[in-house]
C-alpha cells in the first residue's frame, strides 16, 4: 500500500477534510470559488467510490470581516471574529451547498464548540449526529462555532477540530488542505535547504522543535505546531493524518496520484482510537453483567440491557462505566447510553420491552461498542 493509499476509499471509509482560509478566501475576502469547485468534484468521485466525507471548512470569520469592514482580517478582537463568524458562515454554508448539490450530494451544516467534544454526553451526541448524516449519504460541513466560543473554551484553529471530528466520526483519515505542502526540516520559506520530510511515524520532541507557529497567510488561526497537535490527537483516536498542499487544483485527486506531503500513520487502527478510553478516564459507575453477556463482548457485541445484573453507582448518560463479569471482575469500560434510573429501569429486560418500561424509543444499546474498550 502506498502512503496515499491509507486515504483511499478501500482502506478508509470514512475521511475527514479540512480547507484552511488561505485556500478557500482570496486576499480581497472572496471564495476561491473555482479552486473549491474542483475540491468538491474530488469530493463526489470519491462518495461515488463510497468513501464518505466529512469536511472541516475555515473561512467563515474572513468572509464576514469583508463584509463588515473589519481591520486585521476580523481577529482583532475576540468581539470582531464573533461578528464576522456570524456574518460570514451564512455565505460560506451556503455556497458549500450550492456546489455540493451541483454533483446531487446534500450539504449539512454543523458548528460545535469545545465543550461539545469535550463532554462526554456531548460528544456521544455528536458522534451519533456524524454516524447518522453518513448513513444518509450527506456531507457534513463542520466549523467551530466563534459566534459563542470564547478564549477560554475554544479549539483555536480548524486542524485540532478536525482530528477530533475524525475521533467522533470513527473516521480511519484526516487531510489537512493547507497553504504549505508538508512538514519541513526548517522553515522554507526562511531556509533554502529545507526538505519536505515525507512520513513521520513517531511524533517526539525533536519533530515537534520543526514546526512553525505562524500562519503564512495571515487568515488562519493554526500554523504547523497546531497541525502537529492535530497529528497527535489523530494518532490517538486511530486515524492517519496527512498535510497535504491545496495550491493546486483538485487537491485530493492530486494527492491521491502522487501522494505528496507528510503522512503521519496510526499505528493501531481502531484499537488505539479506545486507548483514551481504557487508560486516561475513570468510571463513575459498575454493570454487571451475566456471563452470555460477558461472551458477547469479548465477540465484538455491544452490551444489552438483556444482560445487565445490576447497576452501581450514580451516573449520566455519555459518563464512563466499567462492566463486570460474574466473578466481579472489570473487562471492559466504555460510555453509557443511559443515566443510572434509567439503566436500573431496563436492567435484565429484552430490547422487546424498553419502550414500554422507558416511555420512548430507546437507543440501541446500554453501552455501545463503538464506545467501548475491553480490559
Amino acid at each position: 500500500m502506498t502512503r496515499a493509499e491509507r486515504f483511499a476509499p478501500a482502506s478508509c471509509p470514512v475521511l475527514v477534510v479540512k480547507i484552511g482560509s488561505a485556500l478557500l478566501v482570496d486576499p480581497a475576502g472572496h471564495v476561491r470559488r473555482d479552486w473549491l469547485a474542483g475540491v468538491v468534484a474530488d469530493i463526489a468521485a470519491a462518495h461515488a467510490a463510497g468513501q464518505r466525507i466529512i469536511v472541516v471548512s475555515s473561512g467563515a470569520i474572513a468572509l464576514g470581516a469583508r463584509r463588515l469592514g473589519l481591520p486585521g482580517g476580523g481577529r482583532a478582537s475576540l468581539e470582531d471574529a464573533q461578528a464576522a463568524a456570524a456574518t460570514g458562515q451564512i455565505a460560506l454554508s451556503h455556497c458549500w451547498a450550492e456546489l455540493l448539490g451541483s454533483h446531487g450530494l446534500t450539504a449539512a451544516q454543523m458548528l460545535v464548540t469545545l465543550d461539545d467534544l469535550e463532554d462526554r454526553r456531548r460528544y456521544l451526541n455528536a458522534s451519533a449526529t456524524f454516524a447518522r448524516l453518513l448513513s444518509l449519504g450527506v456531507v457534513p460541513v463542520v466549523n467551530e462555532n466563534d459566534t459563542v466560543a470564547t478564549e477560554e473554551i475554544r479549539f483555536g484553529d480548524n486542524d485540532r477540530l478536525a482530528a477530533r471530528v475524525a475521533q467522533a466520526s470513527g473516521a480511519g483519515g484526516v487531510i489537512l488542505l493547507s497553504d504549505v505542502d508538508g512538514l519541513y526540516t526548517a522553515n522554507p520559506q526562511r531556509d533554502p535547504n529545507a526538505k519536505l520530510i515525507e512520513e513521520v511515524p513517531v511524533l517526539d520532541a525533536a519533530t515537534m522543535a520543526m514546526a512553525d507557529t505562524g500562519s503564512a497567510s495571515g487568515m488562519g488561526s493554526g500554523g504547523m505546531v497546531a497541525k502537529l497537535q492535530a497529528a497527535r490527537i489523530a494518532h490517538a483516536a486511530g486515524a492517519h493524518l496527512a498535510i497535504v498542499t491545496g495550491r493546486r487544483d483538485h487537491p485530493l485527486a492530486a494527492f491521491a496520484a502522487d501522494g505528496r506531503g507528510t503522512i503521519f500513520p496510526a499505528a493501531g487502527g481502531s484499537g488505539a482510537r479506545k486507548a483514551w478510553l481504557a487508560g486516561r478516564l475513570t468510571a463513575r459507575g459498575r454493570i454487571l453483567i451475566d456471563a452470555g453477556a460477558a461472551e458477547a463482548l469479548r465477540n465484538g457485541a455491544s452490551l444489552l440491557s438483556a444482560g445487565a445484573t445490576a447497576i452501581e453507582g450514580v451516573f449520566d448518560r455519555g459518563d464512563v462505566v466499567d462492566i463486570l463479569g460474574p466473578d466481579g471482575h472489570a473487562i471492559a469500560r466504555g460510555l453509557s447510553e443511559y443515566d443510572t434510573d434509567e439503566a436500573r429501569m431496563i436492567a435484565g429486560r429484552r430490547t422487546g420491552e424498553l419502550a414500554d418500561i422507558l416511555g420512548h424509543a430507546p437507543r440501541a444499546a446500554l453501552v455501545h461498542r463503538d464506545h467501548m474498550v475491553m480490559l
